[in-house]
């Protein structure tokens, strides 16, 4: 005898479940595989895993359901893993760019069933930006000769808009499918150190910290200024997004590391707050920062304990905390441990959503629990590696002659996977070192400073996928 349940109740505890386990349920019977197909449910789903689907409706994509999409997408991730090296098609071009404006995706929609979507990039050229199809190779769209160089630049792909900062401090907003700009701001700051764009559930916004340590939030499109605060006594040097843009992690290097973590509704919504909600995580000699996949609140970072230069990791949970009307942040140690001398010093290291710490010497990747054990290690010597991309799906280790590695995240257990090697087309012309690496769901893409020739930009793109 079937119990039906009122329908209520059991979309309230249906939003609780997770893909796999919707699935399972739309197996019981006819009125739970309606429920469970629920675009509320699928929907949520979908908001969670990838931000910007707050951001548009499905009619824009072709799509009929969120579960539709959240398949199609998901096929996407793991189209590369999926994949052979025969299915890559290489594509090298010499790029130009001043200081830290380096390439960045301006599409990157993913490989479709249908082999439709194409990755872009943007690039800059002295006192221009220009957007190529790595696929083919050419370029799309030129922007016309700006007065001043520009110095910074980054992109927000899902609205295919560049920001850019030039020497005189000004900064201005590209649609770049047009010659005009889309918004322009001068003389608000001085001396960029820093400058990102990002997807929050209040919108898109562009952040630039300065030498004096202010960190501006503008809105986009208007680059309207939402908010400014000063951080530090001196320049702000890196900033990281927690997955879902609740936390935003700060780091100054002068001197001694200073830190904070910003909790980013007070920094969006100013007149909401009292003052900016944040607090200090006390960890010296930073050297590098990743937030867990997937888990809202978790941060590790890898230090160095002085004076033997032993790497040593943290990983904190963040928690959020009302005291009368007052809102604080705590950041408590959930894990913590060093390696032993003879385990080499990383230069690079992520974090799987299964709180796996991954990492890279000069000729091995390791890997690690949270609390030191030694799961896997896959030895290079007498190769090195210079970069190391690590993502929920994927870890891309790029080698010495500007090869590729990659290897995929195994799914019942903690393990890494091989799964083939992209070989540099030019190793014998490749005279510098990578100084970049890029990946999306259908393309990899290195930047090597080929000094003194004009750094290239190295891209594999995925054409083919079963």
């Amino acid at each position: 005898m079937e119990i039906h349940l009122p329908s209520v109740p059991m979309m309230e505890i249906l939003s609780y479940l997770d893909a796999y386990s919707l699935l399972q349920a739309a197996q019981v019977n006819k009125n739970w595989n309606e429920l469970a197909s629920s675009d509320v449910l699928w929907r949520k789903l979908c908001q969670k895993r990838w931000l910007y689907c707050y951001m548009f409706t499905l009619p824009l994509h072709g799509l009929e359901t969120w579960k539709q999409f959240f398949f199609d997408k998901t096929w996407q991730e793991h189209a590369k893993t999926r994949a052979k090296p025969e299915d890559f098609t290489y594509k090298e071009f010499p790029v130009e760019f001043e200081f830290r404006a380096h390439p960045w995706y301006i599409s990157r929609h993913g490989l479709t069933r249908n082999g439709q979507e194409k990755s872009a990039v943007c690039m800059t050229s002295m006192n221009r930006i220009s957007t190529w199809d790595i696929h083919e190779g050419a370029m799309t769209w030129e922007s016309p000769k700006q007065p001043s160089y520009i110095v910074w630049m980054t992109t927000l792909p899902e609205m295919q808009i560049a920001v850019t900062i030039d020497m005189q401090s000004t900064i201005k907003l590209w649609d770049c499918h047009n010659k005009e700009v889309l918004a322009s701001k001068t003389g608000l700051f001085f001396g960029c150190k820093l400058l990102q764009s990002e997807f929050t559930k209040d919108g898109p916004i562009v952040l630039v910290g300065d030498a004096c340590g202010n960190l501006y939030i503008f809105r986009i499109p208007d680059l309207h200024l939402i908010s400014k605060v000063n951080v530090f006594p001196y320049s702000i040097d890196e900033l990281y997004f927690s997955p879902q843009k609740k936390w935003v992690f700060l780091i100054g290097h002068r001197l001694n590391d200073l830190t904070k973590v910003f909790y980013m509704s007070s920094l969006l919504r100013p007149s909401e707050f009292s003052a900016p909600v944040s607090t200090v995580l006390k960890v010296p000699v930073i050297r590098k920062v990743f937030w867990t996949p997937r888990r809202e609140d978790r941060i590790t970072l890898m230090s160095l304990i002085l004076p033997k230069n032993i790497t040593k990791f943290d990983t904190f949970d963040m928690k959020l905390e009302g005291i009368g009307n007052k809102v604080t942040i705590q950041g408590y140690l959930t894990a913590s441990f060093s390696l032993a001398e003879d385990e080499g010093r990383p230069d690079y290291f992520g974090v799987s959503d299964k709180d796996v710490i991954v990492c890279s010497t000069r000729f091995s990747l390791l890997l690690f629990d949270i609390n030191g054990l030694r799961l896997q290690t896959f030895h290079y010597c007498p190769e090195e590696i210079w970069r190391l991309w690590v993502d929920p799906v994927h870890v891309i280790v790029t080698c010495d002659a500007g090869s590729l590695d990659i290897y995929a995240w195994e799914k019942r257990s903690l393990l890494l996977r091989k799964c083939y090697r992209l070989r540099n087309r030019n190793y014998q012309q490749m005279s510098g070192y990578i100084i970049k690496t890029l990946c999306d769901d259908m393309s990899i893409i290195s930047v090597a400073n080929n000094s003194p020739k004009p750094c290239c930009l190295m891209a594999y793109t995925l054409s083919v996928c079963s």
